[in-house]
Parts: structure tokens; C-alpha cells; sequence
């Protein structure tokens, strides 16, 4: 007999509204994982979601013999913004799907993404810069500088367009991209018709924003013709090898946009490692012995990234406690038996669970990342255990910080040596100390998770 998924009681006819922040809606789930433990379940406006916050469980339904993403909820509702991108498009989407995947997947390949490396060693380096000129009594709020750090870096690595957005007065996108994002996380907890009188206007606003920034971008290039090979010259010229077709004008718009929602996860992780480093002082001191015997005092290259096996173990650890991309979307692949629609119940962990054969599952990887049935000490901060043989014996469900199978982020291999740069240079070559001494790790979210009034002084490494 299966065991009852567990829920918060909640209220009549509202069910669990009031158990979900709206505002911090992952840090709310992060809290129900914590005390609902591996799976549990909610109810708003009569829609069931499952949530799935153990390591073994995650492992389980990224089985893509038996499961598939599901589009629904605030992914749906971002498609207002950019329709059937590789991000939300629906699985009777695929073959619009498998178009741009095959015409964006090789310019995102790690050898494509090696090319990339001065360019983001350099625009990093303007940040680290920007900071030098600050003089010693400043605080900054890092997430909004390295925000500002990856929309220059994607847009010139990717579109080929330089921004100069580091030390400009903040740019329209990155404030249209909160605002659409937000927006797509909020609707879905409330009815419709309030929707359509109240909210729908900050939609539309950020929306606008977004394509005219992305309708420039090609503009761009078009004014300025050029023999880069980049993922822009890709959007706008290349035919899918499979079917001869090449992406329309609204299309190439799409993806435009996708790229620096989807890498705004970053710049979130950054700011939460630095957030690690300084309550662990130790992790620096070794890091940088690690930086100083493998770069020195020569200038950084690509290779020298294969080299930077604590670097690499610090930023996987990042990524698992900052949980920087929260979580994604599940649902079970309809099945049949001899034709006709098989709707009897899927089960989990060997039948101790039972879901609805069409039920929508979250995993929220706040909890699946400090499964304590994996990991010793789940919330400290442990860099060796994210390296060498101790991590590639972790299970797979612990290592989904991009997604799962084919729907798994498509920029996952820039998105890796970006945050391996960054880290490098700004371990290597900044001096944080935190204005608040005593402060805690809060944060809220949207498409990514970000630390809150987080404040840092920020000089040039004196030693």
C-alpha cells in the first residue's frame, strides 16, 4: 500500500495559497523541503503540484524513458515573451524544438565556448577595474555589478555587440528581464481575470523591452557585417541540417532573449559563492595557492582553467548549496496499453508512492542538493567533495544544476566556464570583507534564486 504524499493543511478553497510566498516563492518551497522531507505536495486555486526534494527521488523521475519536462505554470506564462524558444516550447513542439536546438547546439559546444575566453576573461577584468577605482570606503551590491558583468559578457560572446554596460548607468534589460520573469512567477497563484486587469501591463512593458533590445541586436549585426561564426550568424543564416529550415525573424528574437535570461543564473551563484568564501576564509587561502602556482603573475588562459581542479571544486559546491537555478518541471510520459490512454497511477520509490498519471512534479533543489542521505554535513561549504573521484562517485540527482536529458540548458558548457572564470579572476585579484558582519543568507527569486541585501567592501588583493 503507498504512502500518503504529505502536505501542508491549508484553507478552504484557497488549499496551501497562504503556504507559498508569492514574492519568494523558492524560498518558501526551500522551507516546506525542509520540513516535508523528500516529497510533498500543494493545492492552489484546485491545481495539485508534487514536489520532489531527495536525491534518489530526482534521480528517479529524470528518467526520460518514463518522464518528460513539463511546461506549465510560470514557464508557460513567460512564453507571452518568447513563444516556443528552447526554454518553453511545448513537447508538441518538437519538431520547432529540434529545429533550433540543432542550429544553436554546435555554437554552444565546449570548443565554442573555449573561443569565447578572452572576451570574458576581459569584460571580468573591467569589473574587477570598476571596483579598483571605488577607493577604499565603498560598498556595493555585488549582484547588481555582476548582472551588469553577464549581460555584457553574453551579449558580446554570443551576438558579437559590445554593451559597455559594466560601469554604465544600469541597462534597460536587465531591469525588463526581472520584471517579465517575476511577473511569469506570480500569475500562476493568482485568478486570471485579476491577472488580465491588474498585472498584465508590466508584461507587456517588460516584453517590449526585451524584443526591441533583441530586434537592435540584429540590427546590428546587419549594419555591421561581419565574418564572426557566433550563435547570432547561426540565428540569422543557418539551415537545420535535418530539415533545411532555418528560424524566422520571430524566432531568431526568441532565442535572442532566452540567452541572457537563462544565463542570469550566473552572476546569482557568484554573488553566493563569495558569500561562502568569506564565511569560510580557509577555502581562499587554498584557492589561492592553487591560482597563484597555476596562472602566477602571467596573464590567465583557457588552458589554465583544465588546471584549476579547486577552482572547479569550488564552483560546483556553489552551485549546489546556492541552488542558483532552483529547480525544473516534470510530468510522466502519457502511456497507452494496446491503444487506448493508460491512466492508472504512476509510481515512485518502488510503489511507496503513488501520483496522478498526468501529474506536474517540481524538483526544488534546495532540498534534493543537501540530501543528507548523500552528503555529510549538508550545509557546509566543502569544495574537496566536489572534486576528483569523491564527486564522480555522487549520484546523478544531485548534479542537476542544468536541467536533465535533452531539455537540460543548452548553454550549460558557456555557463560553466564563465562561472570558472569569474571565480578565478575575482578569488585571484579582489579583497572582499562582507558591510554586514553578522548577515545571513536570504534569498529570494524568479527563473534563478539571488541573494538578498547582500553588501560587500571590495579592494585589490593586497597579499
Amino acid at each position: 500500500m503507498s504512502t500518503p504524499i504529505p502536505r501542508p493543511p491549508g484553507v478552504p478553497l484557497l488549499g496551501n495559497i497562504r503556504d507559498i510566498d508569492p514574492s519568494n516563492t523558492w524560498w518558501s518551497l526551500k522551507g516546506l523541503a525542509e520540513k516535508y522531507g523528500e516529497i510533498f505536495q500543494i493545492k492552489v486555486l484546485g491545481k495539485t503540484i508534487v514536489f520532489v526534494a531527495s536525491a534518489a527521488l530526482a534521480e528517479e523521475i529524470c528518467d526520460e524513458k518514463r518522464f518528460r519536462k513539463y511546461v506549465g505554470g510560470p514557464i508557460e506564462e513567460i512564453r507571452y515573451t518568447v513563444h516556443d524558444s528552447l526554454f518553453t516550447a511545448y513537447e508538441r513542439e518538437a519538431e520547432s524544438w529540434g529545429v533550433a536546438h540543432r542550429i544553436i547546439a554546435p555554437r554552444l559546444s565546449p570548443q565554442a565556448t573555449a573561443s569565447h575566453f578572452d572576451q570574458v576573461r576581459d569584460c571580468t577584468a573591467e569589473l574587477i577595474e570598476k571596483w579598483a577605482r571605488l577607493g577604499a570606503n565603498n560598498a556595493i551590491a555585488p549582484l547588481d555589478d555582476l548582472n551588469r558583468l553577464n549581460l555584457e559578457v553574453t551579449t558580446l560572446t554570443l551576438f558579437g555587440k559590445k554593451l559597455n554596460c559594466i560601469a554604465a548607468p544600469r541597462h534597460p534589460m536587465l531591469a525588463a528581464m526581472e520584471d517579465s520573469t517575476s511577473e511569469a512567477m506570480k500569475r500562476p497563484t493568482r485568478p486570471k481575470l485579476l491577472n488580465w486587469l491588474l498585472y498584465d501591463g508590466k508584461l507587456k512593458s517588460a516584453t517590449k523591452t526585451m524584443r526591441e533590445f533583441a530586434a537592435e541586436i540584429v540590427k546590428h549585426r546587419k549594419e555591421n557585417p561581419t565574418d564572426r561564426d557566433d550563435l547570432l550568424a547561426a540565428l540569422m543564416t543557418a539551415k537545420d541540417p535535418e530539415t533545411g529550415k532555418s528560424l524566422t525573424e520571430s524566432q531568431v528574437i526568441d532565442e535572442i532573449i532566452t540567452m541572457p535570461i537563462g544565463s542570469s543564473t550566473a552572476p546569482c551563484a557568484i554573488t553566493a559563492m563569495i558569500h561562502f568564501l568569506l564565511q569560510n576564509p580557509e577555502v581562499v587561502v587554498k584557492a589561492r595557492a592553487e591560482l597563484d602556482g597555476v596562472i602566477g603573475d602571467g596573464p590567465f588562459k583557457h588552458e589554465h582553467l583544465s588546471q584549476l581542479h579547486y577552482i572547479a571544486g569550488i564552483a560546483r559546491e556553489t552551485l549546489r548549496l546556492s541552488f542558483a537555478a532552483p529547480g525544473f518541471n516534470i510530468e510522466p510520459i502519457p502511456r497507452n496499453n494496446g491503444g487506448v490512454a493508460d491512466k492508472s497511477p504512476v509510481l515512485l520509490a518502488g510503489g511507496k508512492y503513488q501520483i496522478a498519471h498526468d501529474q506536474a512534479m517540481i524538483i526544488v533543489l534546495a532540498g534534493v542538493n543537501r540530501d543528507p542521505a548523500v552528503f555529510e554535513e549538508p550545509l557546509a561549504f566543502r569544495p574537496e567533495r566536489m572534486m576528483g573521484e569523491s564527486f564522480e562517485k555522487l549520484p546523478s540527482g544531485v548534479k542537476k544544476w542544468f536541467g536533465n536529458g535533452k531539455r537540460e540548458c543548452i548553454g550549460k558548457h558557456w555557463a560553466w566556464d564563465f562561472l570558472n572564470v569569474a571565480a578565478a579572476m575575482l578569488i585571484h585579484g579582489v579583497d572582499f570583507e562582507a558591510v554586514d558582519k553578522g548577515y545571513v543568507m536570504k534569498q529570494d527569486g524568479w527563473f534563478n534564486v539571488r541573494p538578498v541585501g547582500f553588501r560587500l567592501k571590495v579592494k585589490p588583493r593586497s597579499a
